[in-house]
């Protein structure tokens, strides 16, 4: 028979078994050949629907090249393959893993995040040489306990999935190091975590947990622990225990007063913000000497005590939205406070207009308000009124820039920043610039002239809706404001900026993805809105 048809094409030789080879996931046999050199297999988004077997099996059966001619002198000798120590899978449709997956004993690190798997293969436990296991962004209702047999284990990624609680088990992954369970379904938590001995990061944020278990003192290396959107109104007063903790956020719960933590001497950051706190006294604050952060917006206090004044290392304080009228004058003796923020506040006993100065000024004007005790008498002394006291009402607040090395020109409603006020700069090093409230549709071009010095920038209330090149220019800043504007993105050099601790993006424009071909992330997620798609970009930042 002519191997052409009648029309004079060629027949397919594979017709006979293209139905059969469609079904099958196909991965290139260049990547087997290099992953048996390498040790490492990244299958992520590649529309797999199953795992081929030739995955599970790369360090079992023969090689194809085995087959052939063998070349003593080649560079691609076969029989000294690696065995598989790094799969990842992520990405993909995957509904289930293979029993086989027990056929890669050497696997250091198993990747198969985002996917749509129900279940996790009993199979897992025989993977004693595994050190990291992200199953995140799937459907788990539960794990199975042969996970108890990863001793080896140091990380455990299970966030965003469906677990409504957390298996004893799990407390029996001695080796554990960090644990990520937000994103679920819990509503409670055993205190068989406690036995957690080594662990240093646990997160148990986005969940529907109204108690922690007292026994989580017992973790005494934990640095980390986020309990952020929760339903809890207290926390347990072992908390208080838990020495090595550096960080704790409990952001969005219903808590109605700060919890005590007297042997938290390490505790760096506390954000407590989004909650019902209404009092905030001496007790709180005294054992806190090596807080950095302090956050605690969107409460309810009314007034902050003097004792505030020991937290000498206190650099960024978030009072925003609360129902205070007035602040203490110690708060000005705070030498390392860099970031004050009071918006939405019932502020009284203050000018509005110095408010907008930006935080070394205001500082300075509480710190002129010190009752400082008089050397004969022992008695408080008034305070000194100077004719500085109150910032200048005069276009530049020269005396601003020359001892709180701060630039301001804010609240005038501006379309552009005069050339005076850059001029007046000299060679002041300035560290603080505020331009908020203002007209601007563009950075000034001029800040680059502050690059060596500029390390706390306010340029919200604005509408500024690009950020211009110019603000990747400024190697030293570590706060920047953008509040208010009309941004709908960053731009890339943005990532130039190492120092950049913080920036304010609220209340800009929405992430807009429509119309586009996502492969990843899934529609799924895309639907959900803004929210949803930060929050698993956030999930997959490198740690």
């Amino acid at each position: 028979m002519s191997r052409f048809a009648r029309g004079g094409r060629a027949q397919d030789p594979r017709a006979g078994f293209r139905e059969q080879t469609d079904k099958e996931p196909s991965v290139p046999q260049g990547l087997i050949k290099a992953a048996r050199k390498s040790g490492q297999l990244n299958l992520s988004a590649r529309g797999l629907t199953e795992v081929p077997a030739s995955v599970w099996r790369i360090n079992v059966d023969t090689p194809e090249e085995a087959h052939g001619n063998v070349q003593f002198d080649g560079t691609d000798r076969w029989w000294e393959q690696t065995d598989l120590t790094k799969l990842i899978l992520a990405s993909n449709k995957l509904t289930a893993l293979s029993e086989d997956i027990r056929l890669l004993p050497a696997l250091v690190v198993l990747d198969v995040h985002d996917n749509l798997l129900s279940e996790v293969p009993r199979a897992i436990g025989e993977l004693v040489n595994l050190q990291k296991l992200n199953v995140s962004h799937n459907k788990l209702k539960a794990l199975p306990e042969e996970l108890a047999q990863l001793q080896n284990l140091k990380t455990l990624f299970l966030q965003q999935n469906q677990l409504e609680e957390v298996p004893d088990m799990i407390g029996q992954l001695g080796a554990l190091d960090e644990l990520d369970l937000s994103n679920n379904c819990l509503r409670s938590v055993s205190g068989g975590l406690a036995t957690l001995s080594h662990l240093s990061r646990l997160n148990l944020s986005n969940n529907k947990l109204k108690v922690l278990p007292p026994e989580i003192s017992r973790m005494k290396c934990l640095r980390q622990l986020d309990c952020t959107s929760n339903l809890l109104e207290d926390v347990p007063p072992s908390l208080a225990g838990m020495e090595s903790l550096e960080q704790l956020y409990l952001r969005q719960n219903k808590l109605t007063f700060l919890p005590e933590l007297p042997n938290c001497k390490l505790l760096k950051e506390l954000h407590v913000g989004n909650n019902q706190i209404s009092t905030l006294g001496p007790q709180h604050l005294s054992h806190l000497g090596s807080l950095c952060i302090l956050e605690l917006r969107d409460n309810k206090l009314k007034s902050l005590p003097d004792e505030i004044a020991v937290l000498k290392g206190l650099e960024r304080l978030d009072l925003s939205n609360n129902d205070l009228s007035g602040l203490p004058a110690a708060l000005g003796n705070l030498p390392n406070l860099k970031s004050l923020q009071l918006e939405g506040n019932p502020l009284r006993g203050i000018r509005r207009d110095l408010l907008t100065k930006g935080t070394q000024e205001l500082l300075k004007y509480l710190r002129d308000r010190v009752q400082v005790p008089d050397s004969k008498s022992g008695e408080p002394a008034a305070p000194v009124a100077t004719a500085m006291t109150l910032p200048s009402d005069s276009l530049v607040n020269t005396h601003a820039i020359a001892t709180l090395k701060t630039l301001e020109y804010s609240d005038k409603q501006a379309a552009t920043i005069p050339d005076e006020v850059f001029n007046a700069v000299g060679s002041c090093p300035v560290t603080v610039i505020n331009f908020s409230k203002n007209q601007l549709t563009e950075a000034p071009p001029r800040v680059v002239e502050l690059k060596d010095s500029v390390c706390d920038m306010n340029l919200g209330f604005n509408k500024i809706a690009v950020l211009s090149l110019n603000l990747c220019m400024l190697q030293k800043i570590t706060y920047l404001d953008m509040r208010n504007n009309l941004l709908s993105s960053l731009p890339d050099e943005l990532e130039a900026l190492i120092r950049l601790q913080s920036i304010t993006l609220s209340f800009n424009r929405a992430l807009h993805l429509e119309g586009n071909p996502f492969r990843n992330p899934r529609a799924a997620i895309l639907a959900k809105g803004t929210s949803a798609v930060m929050e698993y970009l956030r999930s997959r930042i490198p740690t």
